[in-house]
């Protein structure tokens, strides 16, 4: 088999099964493992796939803002989940940050009837949830993004930097082992960065759907946040490579 209809073998199992190993194509193709990396290396520098711990995954379009409504049926089940976790780590009088999203409008519907707890959140619809609660709730100012919901802008950005929070939950909309955690814009990565910042605990709180995807804007590295919190469906060789960075906090399936 010549090099060239080794890659082409390579791409097609990609396109198959969305993610190859290296093991796996050593015993496919009949091939040393460093022939393999080779080629995967090279398949990279084409934009072809992306190397992963053990192996690659298809080159991925970059991840895109998508309105509210559509977020909501995604993964609700894998979000009741992280919720049911993220709530666990509150502690009574803590002062908290929900982040914007649906993942933490999971977490902010789960916190509603514990003991008064001080809520910061950049979400209006998280804020409407909570304003019947028993929670102090501060509703951050600024520009509201439309069809979405999160607040942003200077005004954000500056109440954030004179508050102290005990332990924050952010959200993001890819996580990659080379590039980090990730946004759609730099506003909303600026945002979650003055977050990490103002927090004594930072939890990543993210469906196992957005590891090695990429977006436009870094937030952070991995190994800058306290832990991550997902759900049992991420494969054991993603929950490896990322323990490296991070501390990792499953769900549990129901």
């Amino acid at each position: 088999m010549t090099p060239l209809q080794r890659k082409k073998k390579i791409i097609d199992e990609l396109h198959k099964e969305g993610r190859v190993e290296i093991l796996e194509l050593v015993e496919m193709l009949g091939v040393s493992a460093m022939t393999i990396r080779r080629d995967l290396d090279e398949l990279e520098k084409h934009k072809k796939l992306i190397r992963t711990h053990g192996g690659a995954t298809l080159a991925q379009t970059i991840m895109t803002e998508v309105s509210y409504n559509q977020k909501l049926s995604e993964a609700r089940s894998q979000k009741i989940e992280i919720a049911e976790k993220a709530v666990s780590l509150v502690k009574e009088g803590m002062k908290v940050f929900l982040d914007s999203g649906t993942t933490n409008l999971e977490i902010a519907r789960q916190l509603k009837s514990r003991q008064p707890l001080t809520i910061v959140t950049n979400d209006i619809i998280i804020a409407a949830e909570l304003m019947d609660s028993e929670h102090e709730l501060v509703l951050l100012g600024g520009i509201v993004q439309k069809n979405v919901g999160a607040v942003f802008g200077v005004t954000a950005d500056e109440m954030l930097h004179n508050i102290h929070l005990d332990i924050a939950f952010i959200g993001a909309h890819a996580v990659h082992e080379k590039l980090g955690i990730m946004s759609t814009t730099f506003e909303k990565a600026s945002l979650k960065k003055r977050v990490i910042d103002a927090s004594e605990l930072v939890y990543l709180a993210v469906d196992s759907s957005k590891f090695e995807k990429k977006a436009f804007a870094k937030i952070a590295e991995v190994d800058s946040i306290t832990g991550i919190i997902t759900d049992h469906l991420l494969p054991e060789d993603i929950k490896e490579l990322y323990k490296e960075y991070s501390i990792f906090i499953e769900g549990v399936s129901s």
